[in-house]
């Protein structure tokens, strides 16, 4: 399994405070796209390949959500899922990687998730697959649907 980043990842644990806050979506992602999936999603893909593994062994599948945007788009998703606009800001590197290691993340981890921006600013992880519809016949979860049902994290009290 090679999922894209994982939605409850960036969008939710990483961003839903700035989203909440300060009515942005702070990531340091530059102009880069990326087709962000639901970890939701990839135990379903898995629990797909479980249920008969014999015909997977050997085969690699992406896992990607159902479109691969820039965060100025998916912050307009954001707007328009929770009523309010919210922008995106492509937010230092730097600054980011603070907050990473003020909320207690280790640095090795800090270390991956920078990478991770990095190479989405280089369009590494603009990339469509359909391996998900064909492992479980179902569509991924989209950016909308998602903020929909995190819609709390995402709101003021």
């Amino acid at each position: 399994m090679r999922p894209t980043v994982l939605l409850e990842g960036f969008f939710l644990l990483l961003a839903a405070a700035s989203v909440r806050d300060a009515d942005e979506l702070a990531l340091p992602m530059g102009a880069g796209k990326t087709s962000p999936v639901s970890s939701v999603d990839v135990a379903c893909a898995v629990a797909a390949i479980l249920d008969n593994p014999v015909p997977h062994i050997g085969h690699i599948y992406d896992l990607t959500g159902p479109e691969s945007a820039d965060l100025d788009h998916y912050a307009r998703v954001f707007s328009e899922a929770l009523g309010r606009t919210i922008r995106y800001r492509d937010a230092p590197t730097s600054e980011w990687s603070e907050k990473l290691r003020a909320a207690g993340l280790l640095e090795h981890v800090v270390h991956h998730l920078t990478v991770m921006t990095e190479l989405h600013k280089q369009g590494r992880y603009d990339r469509m697959s359909d391996d998900y519809l064909k492992l479980t016949g179902e569509t991924p979860t989209s950016m909308a649907d998602f903020v929909k049902l995190h819609a709390a994290e995402s709101t003021r009290p």
